[in-house]
């Protein structure tokens, strides 16, 4: 008996040392070059409480954009914070109108098959008007060319209609 116990073996094979011309005197690694390649197919199910954060989740299905102010040095985190990055003060929940400026973006034809959105893909850096940092969210609805996607243009928030698979997508940018 031997490999042939590996329900999932692929294959076995000796990686090549990628730096043979810095091993003059043999390959330092050559007793761990062998190796072997599986094909293991994963499902997982994760459970995970939001946390500090979930209260921001709960009030994008009720359409409402929040972010978290400080009442120590007065900033207003969107993305939201329970503690200040500046000066670690416990902030407090505000409520923005949900409109904002696009600082900059990335443009991508291809993405992983699992983030299941179109292509072409645009994640967006806004900064949300009463916020004094930027979020990070896609942007869509833009028509039918992205050349319209430009810095300075004004966005708001566009909130789901249809069922989620998670609460992140209750939400995305579209020029206002």
């Amino acid at each position: 008996m031997g490999l042939e116990l590996i329900n999932n073996l692929m294959d076995v094979f000796t990686a090549e040392d990628p730096m043979a011309f810095a091993h003059p005197d043999g390959d330092p690694w050559a007793d761990f070059r062998e190796g072997m390649r599986i094909e293991w197919k994963m499902d997982f199910t994760y459970k995970h409480v939001l946390g500090k954060y979930s209260k921001f989740f709960i009030e994008l299905t009720n359409h409402k954009f929040l972010a978290t102010e400080c009442p120590g040095c007065g900033k207003v985190w969107a993305i939201p914070r329970p503690l200040c990055a500046d000066c670690l003060t416990i902030t407090k929940w505000k409520e923005l109108p949900g409109t904002g400026t696009l600082e900059s973006f990335s443009i991508s034809q291809f993405v992983p098959s699992f983030m299941k959105v179109e292509v072409p893909y645009v994640l967006a850096l806004v900064k949300m008007d009463g916020a004094d940092t930027l979020f990070t969210h896609q942007l869509r609805n833009y028509g039918d060319s992205t050349d319209v996607v430009k810095m300075g243009m004004p966005v708001k928030v566009a909130y789901a209609t249809e069922p989620v698979d998670h609460p992140m997508l209750l939400m995305h940018f579209e020029p206002a």
